[in-house]
């Protein structure tokens, strides 16, 4: 594992926001060890992909502060991070377009709050409702029914 961390000119960390800022520190230090380099991440480019708006680090039985304190924002290491954001979706589906569009508007906090309740409303059609299974196995792949119909499901 050494040798493949030392050939490497980059190094892609998907979902990284459910890491621990101690994960990426300890590959930082284990870079500059193992190439003997004091530059950060001993030069090699780390592309780190995720929603901070997802899931943070889980920690047992502690509290919000202590997830947000050990999310990747908190390591020394964030100032070295050049951010990119994902703003613009692009889809020849019209309604896949739409439905990315209406999570961008609820992720980047541009949805409305209902001063009465401190909640957001939905769109009428940013979702549907389906009672069976089969009709949301259908819905989901439509193509492929008939590979599903053995298919055990965690809620039978």
């Amino acid at each position: 594992m050494a040798k493949v961390l030392v050939a490497s000119k980059i190094i892609i960390w998907d979902e990284c926001t459910t890491a621990h800022k101690r994960a990426l520190e300890a590959l930082d230090r284990t870079l500059k060890d193992l190439c003997n380099d004091s530059r950060c991440f001993r030069g090699a480019m780390i592309l780190l992909s995720g929603d901070f708006r997802q899931t943070l680090p889980v920690i047992p039985r502690s509290t919000a502060a202590d997830e947000i304190n050990a999310c990747l924002k908190a390591s020394n290491l964030w100032r070295y991070i050049k951010k990119l954001q994902l703003s613009v979706v692009l889809l020849n589906d019209l309604s896949a377009d739409d439905f990315s569009k209406q999570l961008l508007t609820i992720g980047t906090g541009r949805v409305p709050v209902d001063k009465s309740n401190g909640l957001i409303s939905f769109p009428p059609n940013f979702f549907n409702f389906v009672s069976p299974k089969d009709e949301l196995i259908n819905k989901v792949f439509p193509d492929t029914i008939a590979n599903h119909k053995n298919t055990k499901w965690l809620s039978e």
